[in-house]
């Protein structure tokens, strides 16, 4: 009986330490993520500034090669090879900043997906626990939904719109949003609900109600 209950008590501790180390590493691996998004939005800053800065920098070469041409005669023209070696020089500095801008662009937008899809991972379990769910569902070619404001969706009373993904961007249900091919609406309520609205968005549910 006392081995029993050791046993038990044992196993309970060696779970509650678990989920406790779990918890830990998901909040750590959020915090990391929300560290390396700081560090890109400084990054792409540093390089919006570069920019700047090449502009600026030619705008000034531009004024002192004027600023040496002779103010009189024929030759008072700005030399077109000396002219079109600084344009180069400048286009290709501030095309490599673009290329560089687009990654680490593309890099936060990675990062901020998987926080979104690790926060709604873990609100997805915790919801499962209560017959509950959040559910992403992506408007269809085809659907009735294209072009309608989300004053027009009619939602079941459980069922609560929380965000719409429109490509990397979160936006805020307004009443007034139109919707569009490809949107992505992200729901809460119960699980049966959540499968009615389902066929909300897709062709299917167009041919059924027509």
């Amino acid at each position: 009986m006392a081995l029993d209950l050791l046993g038990r008590i044992q196993q309970e501790l060696s779970i509650t330490a678990n989920a406790i180390h779990e918890a830990v590493l998901a909040i750590a691996e959020r915090v990391n993520r929300k560290v390396q998004i700081l560090r890109l939005h400084g990054q792409a800053a540093t390089l919006i500034s570069q920019i700047d800065q090449v502009h600026g920098e030619l705008g000034r070469q531009l004024v002192t090669l004027c600023a040496s041409r002779p103010p009189f005669g024929h030759d008072a023209t700005v030399p077109s090879d000396q002219l079109e070696r600084l344009l180069i020089q400048a286009g290709t500095h501030i095309q490599q900043l673009k290329r560089t801008m687009a990654t680490v662009d593309g890099h936060i937008r990675e990062l901020k997906q998987e926080t979104i899809h690790h926060e709604l991972l873990t609100l997805q379990q915790d919801l499962s626990l209560r017959a509950a769910a959040i559910e992403r569902f992506r408007v269809a070619q085809g659907s009735p939904a294209i072009g309608k404001t989300l004053a027009q969706i009619a939602l079941p009373a459980p069922v609560r719109l929380v965000t719409i993904l429109r490509g990397p961007f979160l936006v805020p249900p307004e009443e007034t949003f139109v919707l569009r091919l490809d949107d992505v609406l992200v729901m809460i309520g119960p699980q049966s609900d959540l499968a009615l609205v389902a066929s909300w968005f897709t062709q299917a549910h167009k041919a059924k109600s027509g």
